[in-house]
């Protein structure tokens, strides 16, 4: 499938707003967001959005682009390029390095004699879903992980916005606990799934693609002893109700995809829906936060 990449030109700062405006504008629909800096003396920066999809599909995109930023756009124009046809993802992972948080490696199938003898072993190929452990997201997610079911052994775990499936089958391995992980993205399930297998742990995980919490599995599989949802901050706050009904009593919830500056928006929102704060993992300009029902 052809990509195409949108994409405007400006100084710092208004490459800084146009990111903010155009990343508010995006984030529930799953298109990669970039601002690169391409003149280190003059400062200036390019705002991409990669699209996909016929002429129709990146010409919506195109529109909400210049709608979200007025109607003067900032005085900038929309550019395009087409992208050769190459597996991004796969790529990248070439020269990607095992990750370590806490007892858990994740690492691709070029690194497997990098794996310790008490290691967590994880080995992912992430193929076109995203998630490969290497965001701060993931990493402060597998650390949380490991504290809470160390603390208390959870009965059963639902895995919200699985990707590539890492942190479900961290979970698994180290739980050995039913897991129901879901996606809103048939390729992030099929990945999932894949990498589940390769894990030997595809016995102990169901995976589901659904949009919510509303679906048959989260009755047949639910409610939850442990909660993680590593998506984005407005998306989580809209789940809140959902994610608390899901949860087992003395349940425990794990929340990243936060930025820092969104950390107290996202604590506010759960508060509505009864859950509250106990932990925080600071990493890079991510969080990664656990409730419960106190």
């Amino acid at each position: 499938m052809t990509q195409i990449r949108l994409y405007l030109t400006a100084e710092k700062l208004e490459a800084e707003r146009i990111f903010d405006l155009l990343e508010r504008e995006f984030e529930d629909d799953g298109l990669a967001l970039a601002n690169m800096e391409i003149d280190e003396p003059r400062q200036i920066y390019e705002v991409s959005v990669y699209a996909h999809g016929d002429e129709d599909a990146v010409s919506d995109i195109e529109a909400r682009m210049a709608n979200r930023l007025g109607s003067d756009g900032f005085g900038l124009e929309i550019a395009r390029e087409v992208l050769p046809d190459i597996d991004w993802v796969a790529k990248s992972l070439e020269g990607l390095k095992p990750v370590r948080a806490g007892r858990f490696l994740v690492h691709g199938r070029h690194d497997r004699d990098a794996v310790r003898a008490n290691d967590i072993a994880v080995e992912i190929e992430a193929g076109q879903a995203f998630g490969t452990g290497h965001h701060g997201t993931t990493a402060g997610c597998l650390i949380m992980l490991e504290r809470l079911i160390r603390t208390r052994h959870p009965a059963n775990l639902l895995d919200l916005g699985t990707g590539s499936g890492v942190l479900a089958i961290a979970a698994a391995k180290l739980a050995k606990c039913p897991i129901l992980a879901t996606d809103i993205d048939p390729v992030a399930t099929k990945v999932a799934v894949m990498n589940a297998r390769l894990n030997g742990e595809a016995g102990l995980i169901r995976f589901e693609t659904t949009a919510g919490l509303s679906g048959r599995a989260f009755i047949e599989e639910g409610p939850f002893d442990l909660v993680v949802a590593n998506i984005l901050a407005r998306p989580l706050m809209r789940m809140a109700p959902e994610i608390e009904r899901n949860l087992a009593r003395g349940g425990r919830v794990v929340l990243s995809g936060i930025l820092a500056t969104q950390r107290q928006m996202v604590l506010a929102g759960f508060r509505s829906a009864g859950l509250y704060h106990r932990e925080t993992i600071w990493r890079d300009e991510w969080v990664t936060m656990y409730l419960d029902r106190g």
